[in-house]
């Protein structure tokens, strides 16, 4: 029987990630992409591309 030994958590790992989801959560509050108006996947990349920039800017 094998005695599974705790690692330390990588920290730099959950701040990337909480990055992402804060970026997440902005683009959410633009309405077409949360609701997904566009149908085909290339314009729906275009405007969270479009949308990222501008949060980007900001």
């Amino acid at each position: 029987m094998t005695v599974s030994v705790h690692e330390q958590p990588v920290f730099s790992i959950y701040k990337k990630r909480n990055i992402i989801e804060r970026l997440v959560a902005r683009l959410k509050q633009f309405r077409g992409i949360a609701t997904r108006y566009d149908k085909l996947k290339s314009t729906f990349l275009a405007a969270v591309q479009l949308i990222s920039a501008v949060i980007g800017a900001n």
